[in-house]
């Protein structure tokens, strides 16, 4: 190979844009879950996502979160829902 040697790069996908989750059942989760709590843990939230049968969109966004406990708009700021 000579050093004038030149590369092509071709994208790796052509798909379009990526299409976000319907947030909605994160809003709503996020409603039920911090009914009468200030902060909860990652853990928790997590669980009680999946006990929703959350997207998996969504559970993958919440169990990406780093360990430990979040205030309802923290938790909706990272996951990109809307506090409530």
């Amino acid at each position: 190979m000579t050093d004038d040697a030149t590369v092509t790069v071709a994208p790796v996908s052509d798909a379009g844009p990526v299409e976000e989750p319907d947030t909605r059942p994160l809003d709503e989760l996020l409603d039920d879950v911090y009914r009468g709590q200030e902060r909860i843990s990652q853990a928790d939230i997590y669980r009680r996502a999946v006990a929703a049968e959350l997207p998996a969109a969504l559970l993958t966004r919440i169990a990406a979160l780093p360990q430990g406990e979040y205030a309802v708009d923290e938790a909706a700021d990272l996951l990109g829902g809307s506090a409530p």
